[in-house]
């Protein structure tokens, strides 16, 4: 910062502390965790705002959705950093070193200041980004050398355990790594070992990353900005046409697709379509895509877009016998119209009705993917039930009074009077005594249910909560209609 050293103050345990420093206080000997009191005395002319740790983890979120032009696989590394795996990947930038030079250039571009290494462990590019020589690739298999000259404290070490290596003489990581493990282990714990074998890469080390990774990824980037509804529009076929060639030669099939159309301002405009049968229909993907490109803001234009492609599973091609020619397939016929219906109204707004085992009505019935394979439990012909079932039974009202067992002749229901002209019943239902507490089953959740007409012809489904002669008497209800 302009005008002298500069540093972030935050409150830790009711202690005023420097949370963050500039270059040039660090060069005056000032470092975070110093008492805020301290570091003024030893440089007064320091100058200083409040940290905002909250607005850090904000801005650190937003710069991971940034990182995925780099690679699909992105983890934040609180409170300053970020973790990419770029395997398989980096042959898209002209090698692993021209990847890094462009990601630093675009970071500086926005005014980030920014240090990195790549190395074939998280734990090895980790410590040579913060304590090593910037912008350092580490050929495979090297770590060790590279490390060794490295501080202890670049292993992600606890504070304490890295002082007291220090104090035994042991401030260097191949001085660690020369150690006979078994004692190492013993005086220190197996924390070191497990941080040591991590930068080594000789252990593996859980990531976690803001989207899952995938190795269905496909970029394309432009030499000049794009900006109009065309444009965007030939991208997502370009693209889709790109990745679904991959998932052709390899006999896959992806049921969703992330698109991102990347701005020169850093922000990412992400659009995603689900499939209900896994597909690789370029043409089919850019024309579910083609509705949302109004949605998207160019900014001041679009240089990258990417695609990615998730629940991926194998797809082989589908061969016709002579005796099915003239039919048409479900990813030829109803698939396509019940993708667009669902990207267009919501993935969880269409779907199909199937039978589940219960006996109570409401729970008889579940949803399911609309072309989810048959879950086996038909409907029982014996016990026909309405076209439209209530989500909540409504109450009606009985005005004469009832013989036991006998159907309404008269009901009032939503203001109207309606009149039973046909009837059929009862079909008495228990409940499922075994979703109740012991001693909680009574006869006032028995339910009989009667199909009845009314003089108009409309169909009606009711019930009568509870039996004559009870503690209270019976109630009666609407459960659906048809």
């Amino acid at each position: 910062m302009e005008g002298g050293p500069f540093a972030l103050i935050a409150t830790d345990r009711g202690v005023r502390r420097l949370h963050a420093v500039d270059e040039a206080a660090a060069t005056l000997g000032l470092f975070v965790g110093q008492k805020a009191t301290d570091a003024l005395a030893l440089v007064p002319e320091l100058i200083t705002d409040e940290a905002d740790p909250e607005g850090d983890l904000a801005s650190l979120d937003a710069l991971v959705d940034w990182c995925v032009r780099v690679s699909p696989a992105v983890a934040a590394d609180p409170p300053d950093g970020l973790l990419l795996d770029i395997t398989g990947v980096a042959h898209l930038w002209g090698g692993e070193r021209a990847m890094l030079d462009d990601l630093l250039a675009r970071l500086a571009r926005q005014e980030i200041p920014a240090r990195a290494a790549i190395a074939g462990s998280a734990g090895a590019a980790w410590a040579l980004a913060r304590f090593g020589e910037d912008r350092t690739v580490v050929p495979p298999g090297a770590e060790a050398d590279w490390l060794a000259p490295l501080p202890v404290t670049a292993l992600r070490l606890e504070p304490e355990t890295a002082a007291q290596l220090i104090r035994l003489g042991l401030a260097r990581i191949g001085q660690l790594a020369a150690l006979p493990r078994d004692q190492l282990a013993r005086r220190f714990g197996p924390g070191v070992l497990m941080r040591l074998d991590q930068a080594l890469a000789r252990a593996e080390e859980a990531l976690v990353f803001r989207r899952p990774a995938t190795p269905w990824f496909a970029r394309l980037a432009f030499a000049d900005p794009i900006s109009v509804p065309e444009d965007l529009a030939r991208a997502s076929r370009d693209i889709a046409e790109r990745l679904c060639a991959r998932l052709l030669a390899e006999d896959q099939g992806a049921g969703r697709f992330e698109l991102a159309f990347h701005r020169l301002d850093g922000r990412a405009e992400r659009l995603a379509i689900g499939l209900s049968l896994p597909g690789r229909a370029p043409a089919a993907i850019a024309r579910l895509f083609a509705p949302m490109l109004e949605t998207v803001d160019p900014g001041f234009g679009i240089e990258m877009v990417t695609l990615a492609a998730d629940r991926v599973e194998p797809m082989a091609e589908r061969q016709i016998g002579l005796a099915a020619i003239g039919e048409i397939a479900r990813e030829d016929g109803i698939a396509p119209l019940v993708d667009r219906l669902a990207n267009r109204l919501g993935e969880g707004r269409v779907w199909r009705a199937e039978a589940y085992p219960s006996h109570i009505p409401e729970r008889a019935v579940v949803r399911q993917a609309p072309l989810a394979a048959f879950g086996g439990q038909g409907w029982d012909a014996n016990r026909p039930r309405p076209v439209r079932l209530f989500a909540r039974p409504e109450p009606i009202h009985i005005p004469l009074a009832q013989v036991p067992d006998d159907p309404p002749k008269i009901f009032h229901w939503r203001g109207r009077v309606r009149r039973v002209s046909k009837a059929e019943g009862p079909e008495r239902l228990a409940e499922e005594w075994w979703r109740r507490p012991p001693g909680e089953t009574t006869p006032a959740h028995v339910r009989d249910y009667y199909r009845v007409e009314d003089d108009t012809g409309a169909r009606y489904w009711l019930f009568r909560a509870g039996l004559y002669g009870g503690d209270e008497p019976p109630k009666w209800w609407l459960h659906g209609l048809g």
